[in-house]
């Protein structure tokens, strides 16, 4: 089997997961420390507003967030190989804002390297 079609280790997708929620976690959104051992030197997002955003815009400083009222487990959470150390990750969003729920399909691509997983990239697509 290639690696791409290998089955997900269930700690790689315990860990995937945990680390994908701490996006959605303020505690540990805004927590600047944290999200620079999340995102890659070379992330970028593809917002689900269209607009484009990189690493620095995407670290924030401590005491700059507020909560996240997003639905956690996160819907609909896949993940499966691109390569032996590349993983897709999908998952549909479901946050209140200013008492409306936004949801959006969401993907994302990890990487693994000698300090573990790394977010590379992330795009977020309005869904009804």
């Amino acid at each position: 089997m290639s690696a791409a079609g290998k089955a997900m280790d269930p700690k790689d997708l315990e860990n995937l997961y945990r680390l994908e929620e701490s996006l959605w976690r303020g505690e540990t959104r805004y927590d600047k420390a944290a999200m620079e051992r999340v995102f890659s030197e070379d992330f970028v997002e593809f917002g689900r507003s269209g607009r484009i955003y990189t690493r620095e815009e995407m670290l924030f400083e401590p005491g700059s967030g507020r909560e996240i009222d997003a639905t956690l487990p996160l819907p609909k959470f896949r993940a499966r190989h691109l390569s032996a150390d590349v993983v897709l990750v999908t998952y549909i969003s479901e946050v209140m804002h200013d008492g409306t729920l936004v949801r959006g399909n969401r993907s994302s691509i990890w990487s693994r390297g000698p300090d573990g997983w790394r977010l590379r990239f992330h795009q977020g697509t309005p869904t009804e």
